[in-house]
């Protein structure tokens, strides 16, 4: 394995074979390995479950290249790009070489990835000459990228584009080239911290998810290897290198025998059947299972494609096409699947099926089917219809749990129940911020559109900087064909982009129906705003106060599936700590700018403005305000009834904030609210 200029060296990498457990993941990348034309894979899983490690140990295994010497784009002597940049290649004896791993960081430009114009050149030689990218590097190798959503969007489309053409277009600053860019593509994710777009989800060919093992054996021999991996490298690697060499033989035969592999009609029948069965759009997973069960075939050494190969192939293809909505989570139904190649078996409509063989159907002389003693158990985990050890025993219904409200005693009941969720309409923060680069806010962003140019090195603007530099240089004595460039003359580009902002609600989960009624309100305005958040790059958190304290019920996040969960389980009820979830609010904040200070929060307070617990609630409203800083607020009045005491409006107005009424929190309203309260800060 070899690595990039300045990639990160090792005396030793971690043999692949010697990764304990995870055989979908190792076989998901050794099926790419044999037909890079598979599409990729992406590995969702918790974090510390060795994702980098398996991925960067499967670069070694993969067959030398060939290339012609000299080319930075590591064309084939047998078979050259045409349009190299490099090239012609005509003749060339080619060089062989261990495919390369190339890393592309989560804070790459685009410059970086996919090439750029060679500024030392044009102001050096004054000639327009490329120089390629991690797009390039990456040719015939491994192109892996660790927290892939994470990476910047328009970063991945990029990525994503090369990967499906295998090819780069490079059209920019007067520079317009193509290259070949075929690579093996692995993005690594923890769902925990973003999802990517279904959009983008669906460019990776598979998809694996990953945990860590609960077996304490298995544990334990992962623990005793990675331990003898760190006291000696090369001696463990050593200790591996038998295994590794049969799989690097083995990709390699696989890889010869993959174009005399025959994909039937029959297994094609079941290939589309399964697509179509399970609704999933587009063609794109029709033809990555079609590959992936062709590689598949090639590995086991099979002429010919099986059930078991479409079956595998459309298990590690399929789940993260069926994700109808962010907040479902990949998935898919293995009974389904099962029953879908059944019904379109290997056989054709002229051939009869075998007959099932004679006897019990119910698989086993005790009768033991899939629901049997060993099959699934009743609705809820048990036989008991789902209740746990402290269900009722008489049938009768279990009684509900009282709890402390504001003016009594009142009942808790299940946690509210959100509204449904819809498309809010685009509302931003005042001024122009420099936050994480979103799709929200104005910003100064270094990924958005060109507005203008300012002394500085970072983000070079080369027509700006030649301009800068052009009426001195007959002072500076210049002859020749170069351009005398001294760092006064550098100008940096300003860029104008969009930027991702923090939405945060405080809420009042006190007990009532009327306070059920504004959590099912407010639920289906988070989860949309949710939403919208996974589309924009935004943040959002839930901060709900009731009994004696306040609870951080959403911690600011990106996470649409973890976002979903926490509402979903939001109960209510108890008396109103109103100075609780003020202050609760203002630490979140605290904390929030200290993780990343540049993000700009606007933040939703609902209450009536009571406070039946604590302290009065003005001094810890003057601390949110002050901790507010160039944010906004919103604060929206619960008080009904005809006898109104204003309670809110005081203390929106200790806040600083827009005071609404309730009923304005509808879909449309709270948008437009929030939106002119932003107005009205600017």
């Amino acid at each position: 394995m070899s690595r990039v200029p300045g990639g990160r060296a090792e005396s030793a990498r971690y043999p692949f074979s010697a990764v304990v457990g995870m055989d979908d993941l190792k076989l998901a990348l050794l099926i790419n390995a044999v037909s890079p034309g598979v599409g990729g894979v992406l590995v969702r899983g918790e974090k510390g479950t060795a994702k980098s490690t398996i991925v960067r140990a499967l670069a070694g295994l993969l067959p030398p290249v060939a290339v012609v010497p000299g080319c930075r784009f590591s064309c084939a002597p047998d078979v050259p790009d045409p349009a190299c940049p490099d090239g012609p290649h005509r003749g060339d004896e080619g060089k062989g070489r261990a495919a390369r791993l190339v890393e592309l960081p989560v804070g790459a430009s685009e410059d970086r990835l996919t090439g750029s114009l060679d500024i030392e050149r044009a102001l050096t030689e004054g000639v327009k000459a490329f120089e390629p990218g991690l797009l390039a590097a990456a040719h015939r190798g491994v192109l892996y990228v660790d927290e892939v959503n994470l990476l910047h969007d328009h970063l991945v489309d990029l990525l994503l584009d090369a990967a499906a053409m295998g090819e780069s277009y490079v059209e920019r600053e007067g520079v317009s080239v193509r290259h070949a860019a075929r690579f093996l593509l692995v993005g690594t994710m923890n769902p925990e911290e973003g999802e990517l777009r279904p959009q983008l989800l669906d460019r990776f060919g598979l998809t694996v998810e990953v945990a860590a093992t609960r077996d304490p054996a298995e544990r334990a021999e992962v623990v005793r290897r990675r331990l003898r991996f760190e006291d000696g490298p090369a001696g463990f690697a050593a200790g591996w290198a038998g295994e590794e060499a049969a799989l690097a033989e083995r990709i390699a035969a696989a890889r010869d025998r993959l174009p005399g592999v025959e994909l039937t009609d029959a297994a094609l029948r079941q290939i589309t059947a399964v697509c179509a069965s399970f609704e999933v759009d587009g063609l794109r997973a029709d033809l990555v299972t079609a590959r992936a069960a062709i590689a598949l075939a090639a590995w086991h050494g099979r002429a010919a494609v099986t059930s078991d190969d479409v079956r595998t192939a459309a298990r590690l293809a399929l789940p993260h096409r069926r994700r109808r909505d962010p907040f479902d989570a990949p998935g898919l139904d293995r009974q389904k699947l099962d029953e879908v190649l059944d019904e379109h078996g290997e056989y054709g409509d002229d051939e009869p099926e075998p007959e099932p063989p004679s006897g019990d159907d119910s698989g086993g002389p005790d009768g033991d089917g899939p629901d049997g003693p060993d099959g699934p158990d009743e609705p809820g985990g048990g036989p008991g219809g789902g209740m746990s050890g402290d269900a009722q025993q008489d049938g009768s219904e279990p009684s509900e749990p009282s709890v402390e409200s504001g003016t009594g005693r009142a009942s808790e009941t299940e946690p509210a129940t959100a509204d449904a969720a819809y498309k809010p309409r685009l509302f931003t923060v005042p001024g122009i911020g420099t936050g994480a680069p979103g799709r929200r806010s104005k910003a100064r962003s270094p990924y958005g559109r060109v507005s203008g140019a300012r002394p500085g090195a970072r983000g070079l603007h080369l027509t700006a900087t030649l301009r800068a530099a052009a009426p001195h240089q007959s002072a500076r004595g210049r002859s020749g064909v170069g351009l005398v460039v001294t760092s006064a003359d550098l100008r940096e580009s300003i860029r104008d982009g969009r930027e991702g902002n923090l939405v945060l609600f405080v809420v009042d989960a006190s007990g009532s129906m009327a306070a059920r009624k504004r959590m099912r309100a407010v639920k289906g305005a988070v989860l949309s705003l949710l939403l919208d958040a996974y589309q924009r790059r935004d943040k959002v958190g839930l901060i709900t106060f009731r009994g004696t304290g306040a609870e951080l019920a959403l911690p600011p996040t990106s996470s649409v599936e973890a976002g979903a969960r926490r509402l979903d389980r939001l109960p209510t009820g108890g008396r109103t700590p109103l100075s609780a979830g003020l202050m609760r609010a203002a630490e979140v904040l605290r904390v929030e700018r200290l993780r990343d200070p540049a993000r700009r929060p606007l933040v939703v307070v609902v209450t009536d403005g009571r406070a039946t617990h604590g302290p009065d609630p003005s001094a810890a409203a003057g601390l949110l305000a002050g901790r507010l800083g160039s944010g906004a607020s919103v604060l929206v009045d619960c008080e009904s009834g005809p006898v109104r005491l204003g309670l809110a409006g005081a203390l929106g107005v200790r806040l600083g904030a827009e005071t609404v009424r309730l009923d304005q929190l509808a879909a449309d309203a709270l948008a437009g609210v929030v939106r002119n309260a932003r107005r009205n800060a600017a």
